[in-house]
């Protein structure tokens, strides 16, 4: 018997307005990331700054509008001022998190540069690991005060008149972790971040910062770091970050691909901590979530373990180095439909990485850049993902996993651009056994009719792309949609992606 879902596509079942920001993205001083993926000299594609223009053309088509930089775990042991001024002055440092070398070669200025040459804005991370409040605010002296202090005058002398305006600044990194350089209690973290921020605040009133949340949900501080953070911090800050990663360590597709709930379950235990705290506080304002780090990540780990053990203090060693398959692609698509999910809630996310660290984009050394299967769905989403989320009011066949119960064969939802006059459905059948025909009740917008059907599937779970062959590609497909009045009826392979565009 066939499986059939269905979803109501209303429009006045609005969640938000989604945050444009939700599709950003993260470089950090890890492994090829910088060195060898976006600042090549010498590449054949390099520009006058020794950018390589094929990875910025992957990123602008990509329309990512932020990046968080320079870390990340990097960021606990950054001293700021090593990556400014003339470059043969820089010193090179032990790189505490991944045991590397770091030669300063890019820093803030120039990373500031390829952000501008990228169409992103920079979310700029301090380090609240080593330092604090000073080195804080001089850094944030340094990019934003127009000019006649200190910091401000170094940048111009450096080279760089205008201040580089950056709003959005993360206060530290995954601080709960007892892996980060200068752990700190709850407590301890959510004195220094109000502190920090207070000041931060009164140099630029106009940034935006984001507390740090638990690194995963696994920790066995959450969700009380939330609580105890936030209880020094409410005031102060804007967001709170949240991070998870995801991978399929059993080889269990079905378990695999049912993760995106337990995302969806993260992101709802903190907006109800945030929401406790400002009970508790009679606050006005809501704290909103910053998704700062998502991706697949496990497939390079044991390598990565071997290289930091013995054989460490490399420049730019391949670290991190995920080369993603098909049913990533499917995971990743997931996580992009929760994030859009909670668009009333989540304004900010980075996939992590951009380029060569767990990266939707990948680069050889002579040789060209590439998209990784998770390429595709990210695309999709940061293009058609833009405008209003509608809630989805999604009816499907269920099944259970290793891990989860009662898991939806489709994940969906719809975003209305009503400014391009669109619609567009994402929907995942995660189902690993059947096809499901979801059917789309579109009476709320009479007169839009399918334009396209944009379909990721491949029958090997484990197909990779290289930079000889592009295995998983999405396609345009016509022969598995019909109307039935204002219902279309769409034929969703099994764990496939779809995106459906609807034009008026």
């Amino acid at each position: 018997m066939e499986k059939t879902a269905k979803l109501t596509v209303e429009k006045d079942f609005k969640i938000a307005e989604i945050d444009k920001r939700i599709y950003g993205s993260f470089i950090e001083h890890l492994g090829r990331a910088v060195y060898g993926g976006i600042w090549q000299p010498g590449h054949k594609t390099a520009d006058e700054d020794g950018f390589r223009r094929d990875v910025l053309d992957l990123v602008r088509e990509l329309n990512v509008p932020i990046v968080r930089y320079p870390g990340g775990n990097f960021v606990s042991n950054f001293y700021w001022e090593d990556s400014v001024g003339p470059v043969e002055e820089r010193p090179s440092r032990l790189e505490l998190a991944w045991r590397s070398t770091e030669p300063n070669r890019i820093g803030i200025n120039e990373f500031a540069a390829w952000c501008r040459k990228a169409g992103a804005e920079v979310m700029q991370a301090v380090n609240l690991g080593t330092r604090g409040i000073e080195a804080a605010c001089n850094l944030l002296e340094y990019c934003n005060h127009p000019s006649g202090t200190k910091y401000s005058d170094l940048r111009i002398a450096h080279g760089v008149k205008d201040p580089h305006n950056i709003k959005v600044w993360c206060l530290g990194n995954e601080m709960d972790g007892p892996w980060q350089t200068g752990h700190k209690t709850a407590a301890e973290y959510g004195h220094l971040a109000d502190e920090t921020a207070k000041a931060m605040k009164q140099i630029d009133p106009s940034i935006e910062l984001v507390l740090c949340g638990s690194s995963n949900t696994g920790m066995p501080t959450f969700p009380e770091w939330e609580s105890t953070a936030l209880d020094w911090a409410y005031n102060s800050v804007d967001y709170i970050s949240l991070h998870q990663y995801y991978g399929n360590r059993f080889n269990d597709t079905a378990n695999f691909l049912a993760q995106s709930d337990d995302m969806d379950h993260f992101i709802k235990t903190v907006v109800a901590t945030c929401d406790y705290v400002k009970a508790r506080k009679r606050a006005k304002k809501n704290i909103n979530l910053s998704f700062d780090e998502w991706n697949v990540w496990f497939h390079a780990n044991e390598a990565d373990d071997d290289t930091m053990q013995n054989r460490p203090w490399q420049i730019a060693p391949h670290l991190l180095e995920d080369h993603y398959d098909f049913e990533d692609a499917l995971l990743v698509g997931l996580m992009l439909i929760t994030l859009m999910k909670h668009a009333d809630r989540v304004k900010m996310a980075c996939m992590a990485q951009l380029v060569n660290v767990i990266a939707p984009i990948m680069t050889e050394e002579n040789g060209p850049a590439w998209r990784q299967t998770i390429y595709y769905p990210f695309l999709h989403a940061s293009k058609y993902g833009r405008g209003t989320a509608l809630q989805p009011v999604l009816s499907s066949p269920k099944h259970d996993t290793l891990d989860f119960t009662d898991v939806t064969d489709v994940e969906s939802i719809a975003v209305w651009n009503e400014e391009k006059e669109e619609v567009t459905v994402f929907a995942v059948n995660r189902s690993v056994t059947d096809d499901v025909v979801l059917d789309i009740d579109l009476r709320a917008f009479a007169g839009y009719r399918l334009c396209e059907h944009i379909v990721l599937e491949n029958s090997d779970m484990k197909a990779v792309n290289t930079a000889e062959q592009q295995a998983v590609v999405p396609k345009t497909v016509a022969d598995r949609t019909a109307y039935e009045g204002e219902t279309l009826r769409v034929k969703l392979a099994k764990t496939s992606w779809n995106v459906l565009r609807f034009a008026k």
